[in-house]
């Protein structure tokens, strides 16, 4: 796992560096600024509105007495949407609004159940609750 997130560290940044500076060939210098300011708006606005839907849902799943749990994924998704659309690049802009639109949201969430399975059965995620 750490490997993983290493070389996601060095590549990702690597990628990113590329297509911005292929963006800056392409359409000019001014422009790629612009639309790197622009997805950075417009990601804040959207993780705020679905951050808040978020929130709203869970605290309506939790005044009925139910475990918020698909709100929790989705916080989880939101969170790390909006965190990665604060970094500059056009890659890590498709991966955040990936996160932050509910429609694709689903298959991230399905991704992350399926990591936190793996994780409790293999015992490196341990589940504890009071009675």
């Amino acid at each position: 796992m750490y490997r993983i997130l290493l070389l996601l560290i060095i590549i990702v940044p690597a990628l990113e560096i590329a297509v911005l500076i292929l963006s800056g060939n392409t359409i000019g210098v001014w422009p790629t600024i612009a639309l790197i300011i622009l997805t950075g708006v417009l990601g804040a606005w959207l993780a705020k509105k679905e951050g808040l839907q978020a929130i709203r849902v869970a605290q309506l799943q939790a005044s009925q007495g139910q475990l918020p749990s698909s709100v929790m994924l989705d916080g989880i998704c939101i969170l790390v949407g909006g965190v990665v659309l604060l970094t500059p690049g056009f890659i890590t802009d498709a991966i955040g609004f990936f996160l932050l639109i509910p429609a694709t949201r689903g298959i991230a969430k399905g991704f992350l159940l399926s990591i936190f399975n793996k994780m409790i059965k293999n015992g490196n995620f341990i589940i504890m609750s009071r009675r």
